[in-house]
């Protein structure tokens, strides 16, 4: 199996990898929970991640119990974390207190990253709260660190670091909620607007949101269309939960799901919604999108439609002609289109 360069580093450091009882964050989806495992034969191996098709992943190997929610599983006397460093910095200030929360006085942390994905700024953000610092390697254009002795941090909730923000769409206004490491955290984004602005909404029916974020279409259809039944549907469970936030910061109500692509979603919509997500990782990737669209047709009917937004140079066109009876390019500018599909 092919291994990603943080991991191949951590293996390359494997004498660090030896403990009783380790909670291992952000893994990748390669084998290196199966590697740990066999380092560690008669070691408690947990696995946790924001995003629900790496628990999936997880889940599959033997002997690790895997966890999937928007704040670590409480677990007790950890001796060994190890943390793939995420995109998003004030995510990972998040988690290291989060990490911090569960730590003893025996805890070592391994941080892990590659260099493109700001690891380095983890020297900093764990400065004032650990008593020594190590760079164990440097390689593969990845990082990897040790913390011992963290300072421990007496309480953590995850609410603590939502951040609102006002949204204004044409005549609609709303409060927005948000959280580190939901995409473009803390602002309506260009595209989202684009969408919304020139969004066809039905009278009533059941819409699917896929990519929800933090919920912003589905508040605004909702305020606009109060009678829609409301399916929110994401990868990431933090998404989830600053969905749950900006809906009831509205007094309104939608179905939430955690899901890899489709895989748990059943019963058929009158209308999809999405800005579909075209990252993995660092890295531009059409699988998520061109899977989405492949496959959501099972959920429509004959007069059921999918509107969304995706970048200008991102190549839709194609991929909707070769999944879609009919399709139009409902407007443009330099760095979004709507399309509608049906």
């Amino acid at each position: 199996m092919q291994f990603t360069n943080p991991s191949l580093l951590l293996l390359r450091n494997e004498e660090e990898l030896i403990a009783n009882n380790i909670l291992v964050i952000n893994h990748q989806r390669d084998g290196f929970l199966h590697e740990l495992k066999a380092l560690n034969p008669n070691s408690a191996i947990h696995a946790f991640s924001f995003d629900f098709a790496d628990h999936l992943h997880a889940d599959k190997v033997s002997d690790v119990k895997s966890y999937v929610d928007h704040q670590l599983p409480q677990l007790q006397d950890i001796d060994l974390v190890i943390y793939y460093y995420p995109k998003s910095k004030p995510e990972a200030q998040m988690v290291f207190d989060n990490i911090r929360h569960l730590s003893t006085a025996e805890t070592r942390l391994l941080v892990v990253g590659e260099n493109k994905s700001g690891v380095k700024s983890a020297e900093k953000q764990l400065k004032d709260h650990a008593a020594h610092c190590y760079k164990l390697e440097s390689a593969k254009h990845c990082i990897l660190y040790e913390f011992d002795r963290l300072t421990a941090n007496p309480s953590f909730d995850v609410s603590h670091y939502v951040q609102t923000f006002s949204v204004r769409i044409a005549k609609t206004e709303f409060t927005a909620a948000s959280l580190p490491g939901v995409f473009n955290h803390g602002k309506l984004d260009a595209g989202t607007q684009l969408l919304l602005e020139n969004v066809t909404l039905p009278y009533k029916g059941k819409v699917l949101d896929f990519g929800c974020g933090a919920g912003l279409i589905a508040c605004y259809a909702l305020l606009n269309s109060p009678t829609l039944k409301f399916t929110c549907l994401d990868v990431n469970a933090l998404a989830l939960f600053a969905t749950q936030q900006t809906l009831a910061l509205n007094n309104l109500s939608a179905t939430l799901l955690l899901s890899d692509g489709l895989s748990e979603l059943s019963g058929k919509f009158n209308l999809i919604l999405s800005n579909p997500p075209f990252h993995t990782g660092l890295s531009t990737n059409y699988d998520i999108a061109e899977q989405f669209l492949h496959n959501i047709k099972r959920y429509m009917d004959t007069k059921s439609n999918i509107q969304l937004v995706a970048n200008s140079f991102l190549k839709y066109p194609p991929i909707l002609e070769t999944h879609f009876e009919q399709f139009e390019v409902v407007t443009k500018n330099t760095k979004f289109a709507i399309y509608k599909a049906q």
